[in-house]
């Protein structure tokens, strides 16, 4: 099948700005792209023998050349490897090893990430280098006759955060790309007037696809920013006319906290999308303040990304929902035997769709255990009420037994968001003499305000069952956070483990 988007979209938009890059304020329209793709294409296949199922990687904070690989491999069939520069150079070198790039693009400044690389690729290039092939021949008209790829083919390996374990690469193809596109435009009622901001890291699917791709896909306008700044992206909503943007709770509460909140009109904006945890009501209601409605939603790298999504009507009447799924997607609920429960209980959220991945790169053990049945097993657990809408009860792997009763930790985290001098919390179940586990609360309060462990347990214990009351009460200026911006409770448990040694 023919994958390359390009070469549509130039007859439909020719001249029209595709993406910014706001720091630069380098520019692209889809002919642009499409002459960078064709050049660039041409030199990785016939001056490099870069060949079809091949990885090329890179290692940048966000530019415009990701993209500009994404479509060299959608009219090449190679696979773009866009690696986390937040890692250690040892966890870089375990990477490359893992997806072996015949074809490694590097900004300057990550060069010290290499020194202890154990793995050489066959071709080794700057970002430089790839602006100088591509972006700078923007102007020059190169031919290139796109590959037929299967749509099953890998387009992207996007390794995850790796909090509950080693990153696994999740092979990201041609298909998932386009129905997740579809999938999106037909829940944001996305078209090609609409314009997005893009500030989460690219090597994140969350950056790279909640918004970006669909949003090219549709022959819209991108902005892209290198690294997040709250001041600088808050102010640029207006400045770049911004209609549609993604973030995480964590993101958009650093923006409200910002002096250009107070000052920005937002009057383009439509809405905001916001994922990976949920979103407290006060944040919701500050946001709604200035006319900016949120819609919270549910994606995952393995699927999707974009699953499910809360309408904005209904983000306070449904606050704590996912909302319902996506058009082109089917979820279920189920036991530990893979059969459906009844509707209100927990179980396990499993997915059928064309946007599934078809596995992990050079990992068949965890391929073979996500999938049962043609059904892949997330290890989310989650309940759907009686009007249909799904709501996230907690990780698989984050509920522990208390007591011989499951607890999940999400539970007693939207209990203690409640408490006015909150301001951010994650509960942990950790080891216990008597009840086997118990859970530990890690607290930030809010600036100014002043609880003590005793009061919160008493808040606590109103409101849960007893067994659920954590045991444990812990006090942080802030909470560790993983690099997609998720409180990252690996760090915790390991800090738990440390101090009772």
């Amino acid at each position: 099948m023919k994958t390359d988007w390009l070469e549509k979209l130039c007859l439909y938009y020719p001249q029209k700005v595709a993406m910014k890059e706001v720091e630069t304020e380098r520019t692209l329209t889809y002919q642009e792209f499409e002459n960078c793709a064709n050049h660039v294409a041409s030199i990785f296949t016939d001056e490099l023998g870069l060949k079809r199922g091949e990885r090329v990687a890179i290692l940048a904070e966000n530019s415009i050349e990701h993209f500009l690989l994404m479509f060299v491999a959608q009219k090449t069939g190679l696979i773009i490897v866009p690696l986390n520069y937040r890692l250690s150079a040892l966890e870089i070198n375990e990477l490359l090893n893992d997806c072996t790039p015949s074809l490694l693009i590097v900004q300057d400044k990550f060069n010290e990430k290499l020194q202890q690389a154990t793995y050489t690729p066959t071709h080794l290039w700057t970002l430089a280098t790839l602006e100088e092939e591509g972006y700078n021949k923007k102007t020059h008209i190169s031919k290139f006759s796109a590959f037929e790829l299967d749509e099953d083919d890998p387009l992207f390996i996007l390794y995850t955060a790796g909090t509950t374990g080693n990153p696994k690469g999740v092979l990201y193809s041609h298909k998932m790309l386009f129905w997740n596109s579809i999938n999106t435009s037909l829940r944001i009622d996305l078209t090609s007037d609409d314009r997005t901001l893009t500030f989460l890291p690219l090597f994140h699917t969350g950056g790279l696809n909640v918004v970006a791709t669909p949003f090219l896909h549709r022959g819209a306008f991108v902005a892209l920013v290198k690294k997040f700044d709250a001041e600088r992206v808050t102010r640029l909503l207006d400045e770049e006319s911004i209609t549609i943007f993604m973030g995480v709770p964590t993101t958009l509460k650093m923006m409200a906290e910002t002096n250009a909140f107070q000052t920005a009109s937002f009057k383009t904006v439509r809405f905001a999308m916001v994922g990976g945890e949920p979103m407290p009501l006060p944040l919701i209601e500050t946001w709604h303040s200035k006319q900016v409605w949120i819609r919270q939603g549910f994606g995952m790298t393995e699927v999707g990304p974009n699953l499910f999504s809360l309408h904005h009507h209904d983000a306070i009447r449904k606050m704590g929902s996912i909302g319902v799924t996506n058009f082109y997607l089917d979820a279920r609920v189920v036991d530990e035997n893979g059969s459906d429960v009844k509707q209100g209980e927990v179980g396990e959220l499993v997915f059928r769709s064309p946007v599934v991945t078809k596995g992990y790169w050079n990992n068949p053990e965890a391929t073979k255990a996500a999938f049962k049945e043609g059904w892949f097993y997330t290890g989310d657990l989650v309940r759907q009420d009686e009007e249909g809408f799904f709501y996230v009860v907690d990780r698989k792997k984050s509920m522990f037994i208390s007591g011989g009763e499951n607890v999940y930790p999400a539970e007693i985290e939207k209990v203690l968001y409640k408490h006015p001098c909150i301001a951010e919390v994650a509960v942990i179940g950790v080891p216990d003499e008597k009840w086997g586990e118990v859970g530990k609360a890690c607290v930030v309060v809010k600036e100014g305000a002043s609880v003590s462990a005793d009061e919160l347990k008493a808040f606590c214990a109103e409101r849960l069952a007893k067994y659920k009351v954590p045991k444990f009460f812990e006090f942080y200026d802030a909470l560790p956070k993983s690099d997609a911006g998720k409180i990252n409770k690996k760090i915790l448990l390991q800090k738990h483990r440390s101090l009772s040694q």
